[in-house]
């Protein structure tokens, strides 16, 4: 009878505990978190927060899944240091935990316990000598007022963690109701994204870059735009990080390429395109396939495709995304380091692949003051450029003011509002045809 026992709490162990962690699993944490709701009855005082961590796929990505398995045992321990003997600790998969704190329902609690867990991560997780850094994020719904259902206080809780996520990451943030309609609305465009992609319901405009030696176009820089069939225009910035998020950039990426190819093979050969390529398209091997069959579909000259990808792209897994570079540059394709200077690691990437251009962030070109810190950055940029036979491209530029300055500092081209504002295929054939007849570019400040 006592090894019967003994048989039946170890089953029980293993179906309630996560194999991993140790913690309470999905299923066993959703059952004790709803069976404690019940036992309290109404007025039930609790929290429970969501949490995710920050910055965790790069650990499986660079280091392997064993160390990112080491570092989820290592979270789990400290998150039962921080918590309380009465509190449930769960993992709800991959790298989301829950924790149900019992007996507060007021802010002053769950933020003292969240502050205690985000503190016990900010120390380094070390691994085989290896020093791993990450943060946590966390949600927080507030029994009874968020919700009286361990569903609904689970959900909420996980759209207060999406909001943590949005804004910054290593952060806390409290379930507000208007996260619930802003989820909803999100997820309804989401849906329509998707249709969107599979009935191409976008198009191309397309934002000039002169060079400055000549004053004369030389290539434009592909924008997709969404041409909703209810909602009209929609900004880029309110569906591509709805793309980035699910994956849907990648058809999406894939589609601006053929189009851009397609579009450009009609100009003048002399003029190139610049399509951005996001860091997910750089994760697939077959991306080498996709830019063949782009040139090959369209007749375009490899040489006259530039690719833009910015730090991001190279953080995650270097040594594969250097490698496909270096395929791409194989086939005459150029590469182009966007928004340089906005990243940590940005001059070491240049040592490591010799890109054909590097883009200036805006960032730095505003204002056109070439005696502070950022004029002198452009002039080191210009001159970095030169060195390793680099074209230099200020982005944004905006005034005459700043055009002439990046032109001293030594920059090769201009792109910016000063210029053009992006333009349809049309317009852009207006524009090329305008350079043929009269090859001075007139700049646009001040109409």
């Amino acid at each position: 009878m006592g090894l019967l026992q003994i048989e039946q709490t170890r089953l029980s162990q293993i179906i309630r505990e996560d194999p991993l962690t140790g913690l309470l699993n999905r299923s066993a944490f959703t059952s004790d978190f709803a069976r404690r709701l019940t036992a309290n009855g109404e007025g039930n005082e609790l929290a429970l927060l969501y949490l995710d961590l920050d910055h965790f796929k790069p650990v499986n990505d660079t280091l392997g899944h064993p160390v990112g398995d080491q570092v989820l045992k290592i979270v789990a321990d400290r998150l039962r240091n921080a918590v309380s003997e009465i509190d449930l600790v769960g993992r709800m998969g991959g790298d989301e935990f829950t924790v149900l704190q019992l007996g507060t329902s007021q802010p002053n609690g769950s933020r003292a316990l969240s502050k205690r867990i985000i503190d016990s991560l900010r120390e380094p997780i070390i691994i085989d000598e290896q020093f791993v850094h990450i943060g946590i994020s966390i949600g927080v719904a507030l029994g009874p007022y968020d919700g009286e259902t361990a569903e609904e206080l689970t959900k909420n809780a996980d759209l207060a963690l999406y909001r943590a996520k949005q804004d910054g990451r290593n952060i806390l943030r409290y379930f507000e109701p208007e996260m619930d309609a802003k989820m909803q609305a999100r997820r309804t465009l989401e849906i329509e994204l998707r249709s969107a992609v599979q009935n191409e319901e976008f198009e191309l405009h397309y934002q000039p870059v002169l060079d400055l030696s000549t004053n004369e176009i030389v290539s434009l820089e592909a924008l997709v735009r969404w041409n909703h069939p209810t909602r009209g225009r929609i900004p880029p910035d309110a569906f591509i990080p709805i793309a980035e998020e699910t994956g849907l950039i990648c058809s999406l990426g894939e589609w601006v390429l053929r189009q851009a190819c397609m579009e450009a093979v009609t100009w003048d050969a002399q003029i190139g395109v610049a399509v951005n390529v996001a860091p997910i398209q750089l994760r697939n091997r077959a991306f080498i396939s996709t830019v063949m069959d782009a040139l090959n579909q369209s007749g375009l000259n490899a040489h006259r495709l530039e690719l833009e990808i910015t730090e991001r792209s190279l953080i995650s897994n270097a040594d594969l995304t250097l490698g496909l570079l270096h395929q791409l540059r194989d086939l005459g394709v150029r590469i182009a380091m966007d928004d340089f200077g906005t990243g940590y690691s940005s001059i070491s990437y240049l040592r490591q692949f010799p890109f054909d251009k590097i883009k200036i962030d805006r960032s730095f070109v505003s204002g056109g003051d070439t005696s502070g810190d950022s004029g002198a950055l452009v002039k080191m940029i210009a001159a970095l450029g030169t060195c390793l036979g680099a074209k230099t491209t200020a982005e944004g530029v905006e005034t005459n003011d700043e055009m002439r300055s990046v032109r001293e500092a030594g920059c090769s081209e201009i792109q910016g509002y000063l210029l053009s504002r992006p333009l349809t295929a049309s317009d852009v054939q207006a524009l090329l045809r305008s350079q043929k007849e009269s090859p001075a570019i007139e700049t646009s400040e001040g109409k």
